[in-house]
């Protein structure tokens, strides 16, 4: 029995999220039923963090073990004909006996597109947090670095969903400009070690209050140092989110 790693492209819009659930369409699910009726029995497929509903993946990794006489390529194109439109393997290979996408990640990078104005996207509803008023990113930017680094982040973390801890590195948190038609854009790129429930949604949630001008930029230090939930800002909406990149040592 080999081990194989894929790596998969999403449109999260349709899918009440990664993990299978019963009587839910899943990205799990949905690649899992394709296998089946590829190799014949049933595979377990295990992905590198559970995406929440609405949310969506460039760079999503998975691994499975099944017997095949198919090669790599050919079970690639083999998965891509079984699954529906809104799911892509980009690529897939064997991996290593043992490899596991969730265990052996040593980091995540995900993507947050704001969309700012009285304009909407129509095209891009799917994809963005849609905001009538535009936002002071340097404020943004300011209260952003407070949070790089090594913290106990249990203010952006969904209540009811403890870990066994609550530190993690972020390497990289910026806010760019974006295009997304024409419509004015903002990316918030977070790159951290591991991540909580809902945290990268609920700092973007925090910042966004930053930005509009209801909270001062050094405001997001105290709500990290304060490890409360409810001091922190809303949970921004699913749709924004894009997991981007799983890097592994």
């Amino acid at each position: 029995m080999a081990c194989y790693r894929l790596t998969l492209a999403y449109d999260g819009t349709a899918y009440a999220g990664w993990q299978v659930q019963p009587g839910a369409r899943t990205i799990q699910g949905t690649l899992e039923q394709a296998l089946a009726r590829i190799v014949g029995a049933a595979v377990r497929v295990t992905g590198s963090g559970r995406t929440d509903a609405g949310v969506h993946a460039l760079g999503q990794v998975a691994s499975f073990n099944c017997d095949t006489h198919l090669s790599p390529d050919d079970l690639c194109r083999a998965l891509n004909a079984c699954t529906p439109p809104d799911v892509w393997i980009r690529s897939l290979h064997v991996a290593p006996a043992g490899f596991h996408a969730r265990r052996d990640a040593v980091a995540k990078r995900y993507r947050y597109v704001l969309q700012t104005g009285p304009q909407r996207d129509v095209f891009c509803r799917h994809l963005v947090w849609h905001l009538p008023r535009a936002l002071d990113v340097a404020r943004m930017r300011t209260a952003a670095a407070d949070l790089v680094g090594c913290h106990d982040f249990r203010s952006f973390e969904a209540a009811g969903a403890p870990r066994q801890t609550s530190v993690r590195t972020i390497h990289a948190l910026t806010l760019e400009p974006y295009r997304c038609h024409e419509i004015p854009s903002l990316a918030v790129e977070v790159e951290a070690d591991g991540f909580l429930y809902n945290m990268v949604r609920n700092i973007v949630g925090s910042l966004v209050l930053v930005g509009r001008g209801e909270q001062p930029p050094e405001w997001l230090r105290d709500v990290l140092a304060a490890r409360d939930r409810k001091l922190a800002g809303p949970t921004a909406p699913a749709q924004g989110l894009l997991l981007l990149h799983v890097s592994y040592a």
